[in-house]
């Protein structure tokens, strides 16, 4: 475990030498990128420019949540609009390595543009020790290729910085807590966002299904939470499938999508243990999502499976 008040000021010192004028940094809100870009602009003040990219595949009210945190914790940012450049990138795909290549280069051309108004070639990124062993090199299998790093395009014009590329999880989020970010200790959320979370063709309606199955899991868990009735999970979410049920409404057959429900307990993400919860708690989460979907999502599961074999998310 690192010593975070050690690990600044070096981190401080090594931007100042890889960031000789400005740069640009990549922040999705997450605690990784959030920790990266705070430690970024104390070390170069404003010559250092955060972006948040709205992808059109973010949770319901991210990006109004994403920019209260960002001000609450003391972030400098701009949010670009992006969505139709994400969803073009993505039609027609439901391979998922191709689809986290495709949004990495999604995310570079947006960050390529906003650098060349800003004047910079850099980019800080919050890549983390994971996000590198998992997409693979050397004698590593890739187990997914992570957006920010097997995602990002050969003819990149930008030199990535990464201040926090050999921490873990919870060393990151233990060095978070020391720079003042509030709930340092939140869920992690995808970089690709929901279209990891949406298997098969990532279309606007399919995201919408997952938008609204993601906000019932994360308010039930929490709801479940605060009444005591289990300890938090490390990461709680709907993933969309791409098959097809027999559903019933009223007295007629309907043929509608599926949603698998994942809740799991980790330390820092390498590894992780299905959650188990009461019977109650799962039943509120399929009731309400077969009832604001209805006719749109018939059945819900639950996934029990541990990390490994699967990873945490599905794609």
């Amino acid at each position: 475990m690192i010593d975070p008040a050690k690990f600044v000021p070096e981190a401080i010192e090594r931007l100042r030498r890889e960031v000789p004028d400005k740069t640009l940094i990549a922040a999705s809100g997450g605690i990784d990128s959030t920790t990266a870009a705070l430690l970024t602009e104390r070390a170069l003040g404003d010559r250092a420019r955060a972006v948040f990219v709205d992808t059109g595949l973010l949770r319901a009210g991210e990006v109004e949540r994403v920019s209260e945190f960002f001000r609450k914790s003391g972030l400098r940012f701009d949010v670009v609009l992006a969505a139709d450049r994400f969803f073009a990138a993505l039609e027609g795909v439901t391979d998922p390595e191709v689809k986290r290549r495709r949004i990495g280069e999604a995310f570079i051309r947006v960050f390529e543009a906003e650098a060349d108004r800003f004047g910079t070639d850099r980019l800080v990124q919050g890549t983390i020790a994971p996000d590198w062993i998992e997409s693979g090199g050397a004698l590593r299998d890739t187990i997914k290729t992570h957006h920010n790093v097997g995602g990002l395009p050969p003819d990149i014009r930008l030199k990535v910085v990464e201040p926090l590329r050999d921490l873990y999880k919870d060393e990151v989020r233990a060095l978070a807590r020391y720079l003042g970010v509030p709930d340092a200790d939140r869920q992690p959320f995808p970089g690709p966002g929901l279209a990891v979370r949406v298997t098969g063709l990532v279309t606007p309606d399919r995201v919408r299904r997952a938008r609204v199955a993601n906000a019932i899991v994360e308010e039930e868990i929490e709801r479940a939470v605060g009444d005591g009735k289990i300890r938090r999970p490390w990461q709680y979410f709907a993933v969309l499938l791409p098959v097809r049920s027999v559903g019933v409404l009223g007295d007629n057959r309907v043929h509608g999508e599926v949603v698998s429900v994942r809740v799991v307990e980790s330390i820092d993400a390498m590894t992780a243990t299905s959650m188990d919860l009461p019977r109650s708690v799962l039943g509120r989460i399929a009731e309400r999502i077969t009832r604001e979907l209805s006719g749109e999502v018939v059945r819900v599961l639950y996934d029990i499976t541990d990390k490994p074999p699967a990873t945490i998310e599905w794609e």
